[in-house]
């Protein structure tokens, strides 16, 4: 375990600049979007825009022969922030290492498009993917942030209404409470450096536009029933304030009898797959994903 590179990218991540007051919505997009267009792609993949069920997308393809399947994969950004462009480091290394293609969507954000509009378009590209003739088990969910509690709620909607479950979820660091009731909400304060509780707070508002969060498909850690749901891998770090959320999730799993791994790794960051290059241990997170994916996939 890489104690020294955990603790290095810690420091690195607590002495970048932070804004003097509250941003704007598009100097926080602006942001996000320099920070992690930052990250390294790697140059094996090939990566073409799309659009699917009306939205944009980019399919992420492996550079020689792909293995069948389908990553549906979305995106980060606290439903507000973000684009397939800012969680390509995660997709392509995901694709590379499955061999399997990728589709990543580029849903509605908050607050101009606030809840449900993120779900409904995830949903809808799920649907597409049905409609086109793709077998429902070659298709994996797979998201990050906010995109890897879309991977929940997607499946939750697509559940209700009527549509067959994919083959498998897979959420890195996902959200999954607004209703920000976990306990590292607060034990996490001033360990993740990433996020404080009051930042959350005003994203979340963003999306809820003044709605109840105490619900599923706002708050499926705490309230959803997952009866019936596909295999899920959830992948988190303990210096982040969304820790809770997949630690409630793979409970709520457990008790739906729903296959679930809970795959926590100590002193690293929100989303730390993303330092691939910086971090052994993203490395290896990925390889535990795509593993993952590969055997629920073989076994449909």
């Amino acid at each position: 375990m890489s104690r020294k590179q955990r603790e290095a990218l810690d420091s690195v991540l607590r002495q970048a600049p932070r804004p003097a007051g509250p941003e704007s919505v598009e100097q926080m997009r602006e942001g996000f979007a320099a920070f992690m267009g930052s990250f390294p792609v790697p140059a094996d993949v090939r990566r073409t825009p799309i659009e699917v069920a009306g939205r944009p997308a980019v399919l992420v393809e492996p550079a020689a022969d792909s293995r069948p399947g389908t990553i549906l994969y979305f995106h980060g950004g606290s439903f507000s922030l973000g684009s397939p462009r800012t969680a390509m480091t995660v997709t392509a290394n995901l694709v590379r290492r499955t061999g399997v293609r990728a589709i990543s969507l580029d849903y509605r954000l908050a607050p101009e498009h606030p809840f449900p509009a993120a779900i409904e378009d995830c949903v809808a590209a799920y649907r597409a993917l049905l409609d086109a003739g793709i077998d429902p088990g070659t298709v994996v969910l797979a998201g990050d942030s906010a995109g890897g509690g879309l991977t929940v709620t997607t499946c939750l909607a697509a559940r209700d209404a009527g549509l067959p479950m994919p083959a498998a979820i897979v959420a890195f660091s996902p959200g999954l409470d607004h209703t920000r009731t976990g306990r590292t909400m607060d034990t996490k304060q001033g360990v993740d450096p990433f996020f404080t509780k009051q930042a959350m707070e005003r994203t979340g508002e963003m999306y809820l536009a003044g709605q109840d969060p105490h619900r599923p498909l706002l708050a499926p850690a705490v309230y959803a029933d997952l009866t019936g749901f596909p295999p899920i891998l959830l992948q988190a770090g303990t210096n982040e304030l969304l820790l809770d959320d997949a630690v409630r999730l793979a409970d709520r799993a457990r008790e739906a009898d729903v296959d679930v791994i809970l795959d926590v790794t100590a002193g690293v960051p929100h989303v730390f797959p993303a330092f691939v290059g910086t971090l052994d241990e993203a490395e290896q997170a990925l390889d535990r994903a795509a593993l993952f994916v590969t055997q629920h996939l073989r076994a449909r």
